[in-house]
């Protein structure tokens, strides 16, 4: 799907949180055998998938340093934007917290691009995660498909296994997908999962047995521009229920999506990942990672340097 200006879709990279697990900004660590981030193999494989321009969801005192270390690489390939997570951005009737110090979550974070994106369809992808090169072909044929159907209510998602998200050093959180032909049926949050035999607490914090083949969400998504109305929707809807004066809980995309699907206001297709999503969610997966992209790199499915 495409603005009514033509352009092609735009890349939302999510890029706002500090990786309090790993210890630092993740999204600036160097991987790659020639200091490159994932977010650098992200923005090759979505260039050559057909993407034109990106923007990155980051904190405004994140800029310099951010366009030093990224965005600046990118200015004679694509078109690149920059915009703001703020936790005081909240729609009207509605004050942050001044002793809440963490944002909102990432359902916050895609509406806070909301004037930077404007009328074009986009995807949303998190910074810190590998999810390859098939990816972001399959976002781009969603978006045709959802050209061809001509509905504005027709979502998409690519999901990965989950037994292929999990870190050896530590418990993670999932969005785990239930799905009918194709189509997502819910999302629900579960935490705290790892282990043998394989567990995790599901939204209401009761412990669960998982197999590890189910579908999860990494926060690949393909929306229209109508998505921003949900968004807000939802957004409202958990503040009412949260109260003016929470100071940790976040409004996730994965739930306002699945909010969207039960209130008949959202149809979304799933798309298998074909690659094997990386990320590093601990300090210590990063020798791993930095492994795998090497490997990669030595078959000839990277150039290095990856930009020159």
């Amino acid at each position: 799907m495409t603005s009514e200006s033509g352009n092609s879709p735009t890349l939302l990279v999510l890029a706002a949180g500090m990786g309090s697990r790993f210890g630092g900004l993740k999204q600036l660590e160097q991987i790659g055998p020639s200091g490159e981030t994932l977010m650098d193999y992200s923005i090759h494989d979505a260039k050559n998938a057909g993407f034109s321009r990106v923007v990155f969801l980051i904190r405004e005192e994140m800029r310099e340093q951010f366009h030093a270390q990224v965005g600046r690489k990118y200015e004679e390939i694509l078109k690149v934007d920059y915009a703001y997570q703020d936790k005081n951005d909240l729609p009207s009737g509605f004050t942050c917290p001044l002793a809440r110090e963490r944002p909102w979550g990432t359902g916050h974070a895609v509406w806070a691009a909301r004037k930077v994106l404007g009328d074009n369809s986009f995807a949303v992808i998190n910074a810190d995660d590998f999810y390859g090169a098939k990816t972001f072909e399959v976002l781009i044929q969603s978006f045709q498909k959802m050209d061809e159907d001509e509905q504005k209510d027709i979502f998409s998602m690519v999901g990965f296994r989950l037994s292929e998200t999990l870190s050896e050093h530590g418990m993670v959180s999932r969005g785990i997908c239930q799905q009918s032909d194709g189509i997502l049926e819910s999302v629900e949050e579960w935490t705290k999962i790892g282990g043998t035999p394989l567990l995790g607490l599901n939204s209401r914090g009761i412990e669960g047995n998982l197999t590890g083949s189910e579908i999860v969400s990494m926060n690949v998504w393909g929306f229209p521009p109508a998505v921003i109305k949900l968004l807000e929707t939802e957004l409202i809807r958990f503040l009412d229920r949260n109260g003016s004066g929470d100071l940790t809980s976040e409004f996730y995309l994965p739930a306002a999506v699945d909010a969207g699907i039960h209130n008949r206001e959202a149809r979304v297709l799933v798309y298998p990942a074909s690659c094997s999503w990386m990320g590093v969610t601990y300090q210590e997966d990063k020798d791993r990672v930095i492994e795998s992209i090497a490997g990669l790199v030595g078959q000839g499915k990277y150039p290095n340097p990856l930009f020159d």
